[in-house]
């Protein structure tokens, strides 16, 4: 069995070091372990080949693939997305619900009422995109990511990632997705989800409301959790809390062999 952990934006798979160690804190030694991938977006960490159009359709299908190729080799995928990465879940969930034994959002979702947050209607506007991200450097992102709560370390390693691919995939991505304000057929699709899913939430995350996860879950009819007081990179500053959500959340999760799956 394989789990994916997708990161989002502007993000490397590095940050999900802090929580890989919380599991494996929480592993049993006499129980078989599933091998848990951290899959780089096209483009965050090496440069995007130059035919990927980074839009939100071109990384969904990314991801798609991703999940083709692990259900290929071992079978049901557990799915958990942060941010962008939960956003791209939240598609993949509905058009490969075959193929996961589980999903779970962090701090990532979209529904008709959420509008966007104010950096990405910047980075969704030709000309103010671009020069918005000729100061989205190191030291900007490691800014944004200690006022959100993330030890220096973790900001430092992050931010120093941030590189002229990452921008131009910044800047296509969110345009494709109106800025957030438009998923398009995307929305169809959430009211087809399966139903062991999980939304874990911050209380004071300033791009993402908590009513949008409140949407998202009751639609779904999947739990939520908001942890208190906590900000948008959960799993860099609280790994342990969702360590053990979602180790709880594999545990119950149904048995994909089972007759009538």
């Amino acid at each position: 069995m394989a789990r994916l952990l997708v990161h989002g934006v502007p993000d490397t798979p590095q940050m999900w070091r802090p929580l890989l160690d919380a599991l494996a804190r929480l592993s049993d030694p006499a129980a078989p372990a599933a091998e848990i991938y951290t899959p780089a977006m096209p483009g965050f960490v090496e440069p995007a080949p130059a035919d990927f159009p980074a839009t939100m359709h071109a990384y969904a299908d990314w991801l798609c693939d991703v999940v083709d190729r692990h259900y290929a080799e071992s079978g049901p995928v557990d799915l958990v997305g942060h941010d962008w990465g939960a956003l791209l879940a939240l598609r993949v969930t509905h058009v490969r619900r075959d193929r996961l034994r589980s999903w779970a959002l962090i701090n990532g979702a979209f529904d008709p009422l959420y509008r966007g947050h104010a950096i990405a209607r910047i980075w969704a506007t030709r000309g103010l995109g671009e020069l918005s991200t000729m100061i989205l450097g190191a030291r900007t992102t490691r800014l944004i990511m200690r006022l959100c709560d993330v030890p220096p370390d973790l900001a430092r390693v992050e931010a120093a990632a941030v590189s002229p691919s990452m921008k131009r995939c910044i800047i296509q991505l969110y345009r494709s997705a109106g800025g957030l304000r438009d998923f398009g057929g995307w929305y169809d699709g959430l009211d087809a989800l399966p139903r062991h899913g999980l939304v874990v939430w911050s209380d004071r995350d300033p791009f993402l409301p908590v009513d949008l996860a409140e949407r998202v879950a009751a639609r779904a009819g999947v739990p939520l959790h908001v942890e208190r007081p906590a900000s948008h990179w959960l799993p860099l500053t609280h790994p342990d809390m969702l360590a053990a959500r979602l180790d709880r959340h594999w545990k119950t999760a149904p048995d994909p062999h089972a007759p009538g799956r």
